[in-house]
């Protein structure tokens, strides 16, 4: 079995009106009901940003190799992740199959990338 995380960018949903929000939801939680349902499910969460916390204690930080943080990047880059839905299923179809569904749900397109294997961890 492999994982799998399918995620979409911050602001990807910026399309949908404030009012469709909570079918949105309660969409999103069915497929989340599904997976887990199913066995799939490993996790799955939408990234907390806090554009009016003046510490950016909510918002992303770097950390760099040497321990220096820095806060950023900003809230207002399109690239973050907005979304997260990780599955461990037998085959990438099944992968495809799953983030169908989140991206219904969501109402916005999903990104698909399998995780690399390490017995290690």
């Amino acid at each position: 079995m492999d994982k799998y995380l399918i995620s979409f960018d911050r602001g990807a949903m910026d399309h949908i009106p404030a009012e469709d929000f909570p079918q949105v939801g309660e969409d999103a939680h069915a497929v989340c009901r599904e997976a887990k349902t199913a066995g799939v499910l490993i996790f799955t969460g939408g990234i907390h940003y806090d554009t009016d916390d003046e510490t950016l204690a909510a918002n992303p930080a770097v950390v760099d190799t040497n321990g220096l943080i820095t806060d950023g990047p900003y809230p207002e880059s399109k690239e973050l992740i907005g979304g997260v839905f990780v599955v461990e299923v037998a085959t990438r179809e099944e992968a495809l199959h799953w983030a169908a569904k989140v991206a219904a749900a969501c109402r916005c397109p999903q990104d698909v990338r399998k995780f690399m294997y390490d017995a290690e961890v």
